[in-house]
C-alpha cells in the first residue's frame, strides 16, 4: 500500500531515515518521469525547489537558489511577489548602518536598483538626482522610502533572465492546500489557483515555506508554535507569566493616500466607522484613549504620546504622521509631476486588535481581515472628517486614497502586513537571552556598555533592530526594549525533526520576544538568501540540511560558501553602536 497521502491537516507517521529520497539535483531521472508525468495531463510540475510564498524571503531564495543553477517553482498568494515592499505596503525598516554593513549584498543590490530605477525613469529634480543615498519619499522610517510599484518592478528585473530561460516557474495567485508527506520527508504540496480553481502538485526534493504565516507548518506535520510562549519555557526576561498561542501582535492593513487641497473627496461613511471612532483597546498597561486618536502609548515607556498630522507641514515637537511613512516626495521631482506627496498609513490607529489569521477556520480569518481593513477605511474617513488641525478646524477632506499606487481598487494593500507567523519547533531557538540588552547583562554579568549578543558558531547572517512588540491579541500593550546587533544562526532554520523543509521568514525558530528584531525586512531576505543558498550546498552534497550543521568541516564550508556570495555572517569587530 502507498504510504503517501495528501493532508489538509496534520498526518501522522514517522519514516525512518532509510526510507529518506536522494536529496540531490540536478535534473535527475525521477525529475525527467515527473515531467512526462505532467506533460501527459496529470496537473504536476517538478523542480529543484519548490518556493511556496514570493514574499522577501521567498524572492531572496529564490535568487540564490537560481544563481547556484537549480530549477524552481515559486508560488505567490496575490499578484505580486515582493511581499512587505509591495503586496503590503510597508517600506523598509532597517538598523542605521545599512548602507555599508549589516545586510546581504544582494539586498544591499536591491535597495541600489530601486534607486537606479528612479534615476533612470523619474524626472528627478538636479538635488534629488545627485543624492547618492536618494530616498524618493524621505519619509522619516527609512533612508529608502519608495513607492510598491518600483520594488516590484526592480523583482522582475532580477528575476526575467531565470524566467525567460524557464527555470524559474512563477505561479501567481496560487495558495497551498495540502501536502503529501512520508515520514520525515515532504514529497509534494498541493496549490490551488484563485483564478481557476485548479490543483497543481509541485514535486522537489527540497522545499521552503515563505508564506507569510508559516503555511505549510501545519500542511506537512512540521512541529510547530504560535503567540507567546511562557517565561518558564523560555527563561525571558519580557516572556509571558502564562504561555497563550493565541497571543499575536495585531496586524495592520495599510493604505495609500495623498492631498490635494481644495478639493472634497469624502465619500459614504464606512460601514462599521461608528465602531472604531468610539473604540477603545483594552490593553495592559491601559491604552491613553480611544485608537482613532491622535495620541498613543509610547512603546518605549508606555506613557502617553502625543502625534502631530499635518500633510501641509511641520507639527512642531511631536512627529508628524503624514511624513512617517511617505513614499513620494513630491520636492524630489520636477514640478508639476507630483500633484502631492503619497505617504503610507501602517501607524498605530490601524492595528488591529481583536483577532488573528492562525490556528483559526478560513472564514474566521477572512472576518478578521475585512474587519481589519474595516478599520483602515475608518481610519482613513477619520482624517478626512475629525482629525484635529491646527487652525482649530477638522479633517482634511482633500485626502485621497491611491489605490493605483498599492495595485488595488479600493487603496488599501493587496495582503495584511502580519508581523507574526507559526514558529517552527527548530533544532536552535533564538531567546531573548541572546539578543536583549538587559537579558544579556543578566546571563554575563557585564555591564550594559561592555555586552554583545550570542556569538553562533553556526551563524548564516546578521540583522539589527530593536525588539518591537506591536500590541497584541490578547491585550498587551507595547513591549519595546533595546536589543544588540545579531548573527542568524543556521540552527534556527532546521526543523527538529522534518528534513527538506526550510522556513524563509519570520516562521524560523524565534520566540514571541525575539520575533520582535528578526521580523524586519533586511532580516527576512537575508534568512531567505541564506534558505535558498543552504539547499543549494546540501543538495549537491547530498547531504541533509541538519548535517551542514552536525559536520563542522561542512557548516565550515558552507558558511564560507555563503560568504563569498555577499552573505555576511559576523558584525565588524569591537562596538561599532
Amino acid at each position: 500500500m502507498n504510504r503517501r497521502r495528501f493532508v489538509q491537516t496534520i498526518t501522522a507517521g514517522a519514516g525512518a531515515l532509510a526510507s529518506a529520497p536522494a536529496l540531490m539535483f540536478p535534473h535527475s531521472a525521477r525529475a525527467q518521469q515527473e515531467r512526462r508525468t505532467a506533460a501527459q495531463g496529470k496537473r504536476e510540475l517538478a523542480a529543484d525547489v519548490i518556493i511556496v510564498g514570493g514574499g522577501m524571503g521567498g524572492c531572496a531564495a529564490a535568487l540564490a537558489a537560481l544563481r547556484n543553477g537549480l530549477r524552481v517553482v515559486m508560488t505567490e498568494e496575490t499578484d505580486w511577489i515582493g511581499g512587505q515592499l509591495t503586496q503590503q505596503g510597508v517600506p523598509p525598516d532597517e538598523h542605521r548602518w545599512i548602507e555599508q554593513f549589516g545586510a546581504t549584498r544582494a539586498y544591499r543590490e536591491f535597495r541600489t536598483a530601486i534607486r537606479d530605477y528612479y534615476r533612470r525613469n523619474y524626472p528627478l529634480t538636479a538635488a534629488a538626482r545627485a543624492r547618492w543615498n536618494l530616498n524618493p519619499g524621505d519619509g522619516s522610517v527609512s533612508r529608502l522610502c519608495h513607492e510598491p510599484r518600483v520594488a516590484l518592478a526592480v523583482y522582475y528585473a532580477l528575476f526575467a533572465p531565470y524566467l525567460g530561460a524557464g527555470q524559474l516557474r512563477l505561479l501567481l495567485e496560487h495558495q497551498a492546500t495540502g501536502a503529501e508527506v512520508d515520514g520525515d520527508f515532504v514529497k509534494a504540496v498541493a496549490v490551488r489557483s484563485r483564478r481557476t480553481g485548479n490543483t497543481l502538485v509541485l514535486r522537489a526534493p527540497w522545499f521552503i515555506d515563505a508564506t507569510e504565516l508559516g503555511d505549510l507548518l501545519p500542511l506537512t506535520r512540521t512541529e510547530y508554535v504560535t503567540g507567546a510562549e511562557s517565561r518558564a519555557d523560555t527563561g525571558e526576561l519580557h516572556a509571558a507569566e502564562k504561555a497563550n498561542p493565541h497571543n499575536h501582535q495585531a496586524f495592520t492593513v495599510c493604505f495609500a493616500m495623498d492631498h490635494r487641497p481644495g478639493e472634497n473627496h469624502v465619500a459614504d461613511k464606512p460601514r462599521d466607522y461608528d465602531f472604531w471612532r468610539d473604540y477603545v483597546p483594552r490593553l495592559t498597561p491601559p491604552w491613553p484613549g480611544k485608537l482613532l486618536d491622535l495620541s498613543y502609548s509610547s512603546p518605549a515607556t508606555l506613557q502617553p504620546r502625543a502625534l502631530g498630522f499635518n500633510p501641509a507641514g511641520d507639527t512642531p515637537g511631536t512627529l508628524n504622521l503624514w511624513l512617517y511613512r511617505r513614499i513620494a516626495h513630491q520636492g524630489n521631482f520636477t514640478p508639476g509631476l507630483y500633484a502631492s506627496d503619497i505617504t503610507i498609513v501602517n501607524w498605530p490607529q490601524n492595528d488591529y486588535l481583536l483577532g488573528n489569521l492562525h490556528e483559526v477556520s478560513e472564514p474566521e480569518a477572512a472576518r478578521h481581515v475585512e474587519a481589519a481593513r474595516q478599520l483602515s477605511a475608518a481610519l482613513f474617513y477619520w482624517l478626512q472628517t475629525e482629525v484635529p488641525r491646527a487652525d482649530g478646524g477638522q479633517g482634511f477632506p482633500g485626502l485621497r486614497l491611491r489605490g493605483d499606487v498599492l495595485g488595488t481598487e479600493d487603496g488599501l494593500a493587496k495582503y495584511p502586513y502580519v508581523r507574526e507567523a507559526r514558529r517552527i519547533q527548530p533544532v536552535f531557538r533564538v531567546v531573548e537571552q541572546h539578543v536583549g540588552v538587559a537579558n544579556r547583562v543578566e546571563v554575563t554579568g557585564r555591564p550594559a556598555d561592555e555586552v554583545f549578543a550570542e556569538d553562533y558558531y553556526d551563524a548564516v547572517g546578521v540583522g539589527s533592530y530593536h525588539i518591537d512588540l506591536h500590541p497584541s491579541t490578547a491585550g498587551d500593550n507595547y513591549i519595546d526594549f533595546a536589543s544588540l546587533p545579531f548573527q542568524i544562526p543556521l540552527g534556527a532554520l532546521l526543523p527538529r525533526r522534518v528534513e527538506n523543509l526550510i522556513p524563509a521568514g519570520k516562521n524560523i525558530g524565534t520566540t514571541h520576544v525575539t520575533n520582535g528584531c528578526y521580523r524586519l525586512h533586511p532580516v527576512e531576505w537575508n534568512i531567505g538568501e541564506a534558505a535558498g543558498a543552504l539547499v543549494a550546498f546540501a543538495g549537491r552534497r547530498q547531504l541533509r540540511a541538519r548535517e551542514v550543521r552536525e559536520k563542522r568541516n561542512q557548516l565550515a564550508e558552507f558558511q564560507n560558501f555563503i560568504r563569498q556570495q555577499g552573505i555576511e555572517t559576523h558584525w565588524p569587530k569591537g562596538r561599532f553602536w
